[in-house]
């Protein structure tokens, strides 16, 4: 495994989760500041998973077109312009357009990123790989809340221009590594054959079905939270440790998927998942919700790396580049989370949380049980 290269991906992906999660200490102040009802607020906070999805595509193409390495270079230079947007906008639209802009950033980065990191990984190395990287972008979305909350004490102007100077340094160790060789005759199928193949399909659903499920989370537990007397800064350290265990498992997922294979590890994840998402109905105090939400997230974990891995081995076997593999992948999760999130407060609206909770959990044990009746091979869990 490179670790440079490791080092270099989990960079890119830690510094654009950062961005999009240094909105929330943010949000009651720039509301104020620019007197936005809740749908203005939303829109500055879903502007950005709007932004991914519109430019997920583009980035597969890109990568694909002309590799990973340029790829990643324009990500972080997209990445930097938009911070300074958002740094010294004095407008809500000059905003809206910095989040966008770091949407469309983070689309390329992540789908270069993990395709450059594959493409330069051993096949027997390839989830400890993704399970740092992945890993790494997870404690990005735990230090983001510390980046919106410094910007509140010393304005955006310092605390995002610093972090357009990170992309920046990030950028200058880029362009010092060198971008594996992928022969073009192994790239020359059609990027839709990924959409007709039964295993980046399963790949695609293993990923699609926890992201659903995150959702769902995010809308119920902090409300469950506020009402059982958490704060929230509370609210905020409990996510913080949800996050921590889930970073913690994804490097010890990944080597496990390169031992065991892809397909035990989706199958207790799914099932545990289903578990552990009814069980964040049924406490009533804050501790005891707190270490099932901790634990739930830690379930809901195991299930990124092996999804990654999957989509990679499918699309290797295809002969489609990695960049529509990860391209697709990263334009689901923006439709995935905004569903789950949807539908989870619709659902809980009608027939309360055990509804939404369950109807999260069920979508989970049902692919877990779809698993089971797959043999290893089908599943894509070794190598060719």
């Amino acid at each position: 495994m490179n670790r440079r290269l490791v080092i270099l991906v989990g960079s890119v992906v830690l510094l654009d989760t950062l961005f999009y999660a240094a909105l929330a200490p943010l949000l009651p102040s720039l509301s104020t500041q620019f007197g936005l009802d809740k749908g203005g607020a939303g829109l500055l906070v879903g502007i950005y998973p709007i932004g991914t999805f519109i430019g997920a595509v583009p980035a597969g193409w890109a990568t694909a077109r002309y590799g990973s390495r340029p790829t990643v270079l324009v990500s972080l230079f997209v990445m930097a312009a938009a911070a300074l947007v958002f740094a010294f906008g004095q407008t809500i639209g000059v905003l809206y357009v910095g989040r966008f802009l770091q949407g469309i950033a983070g689309a390329a980065s992540w789908t270069a990123g993990l395709a450059w990191l594959v493409q330069g990984t051993s096949k027997a190395r390839r989830g400890e790989a993704l399970g740092f990287g992945i890993g790494a972008g997870v404690v990005g979305a735990q230090l983001g809340p510390v980046l919106g909350s410094v910007a509140h004490l010393i304005g955006r102007g310092p605390a995002f221009a610093g972090t357009a100077m990170a992309a920046g340094v990030i950028a200058a160790f880029a362009m010092r590594m060198p971008e594996a060789q992928v022969s073009l005759d192994s790239n020359r199928t059609s990027p839709w054959a990924l959409l007709r193949n039964s295993r980046y399909l399963v790949a695609l659903m293993i990923f699609v079905i926890p992201s659903m499920a995150f959702g769902v989370i995010e809308v119920l537990a902090p409300l469950r939270l506020s009402e059982l007397g958490a704060s929230a800064e509370l609210i905020g350290l409990i996510f913080f440790l949800a996050g921590t265990a889930e970073a913690v498992i994804s490097p010890v997922i990944g080597r496990l998927s390169d031992s065991i294979g892809v397909l035990a590890i989706v199958r207790s994840g799914m099932i545990l998942a289903a578990v552990l998402l009814l069980s964040l109905y049924f406490p009533t105090t804050v501790l005891i919700l707190g270490l099932a939400l901790v634990c739930c997230s830690a379930a809901i974990g195991m299930l990124w790396v092996p999804a990654g891995k999957l989509v990679s081995l499918a699309a290797e076997r295809l002969e489609v580049d990695q960049g529509w593999a990860f391209a697709i992948q990263n334009s689901t999760w923006s439709l995935a989370i905004g569903a789950g999130a949807t539908l989870g407060g619709v659902l809980a609206a009608i027939g309360g949380d055990l509804l939404a909770y369950g109807s999260a959990a069920a979508l989970c044990a049902l692919v877990g049980m779809v698993m089971f009746g797959r043999r290893p091979a089908a599943a894509v869990t070794s190598d060719p």
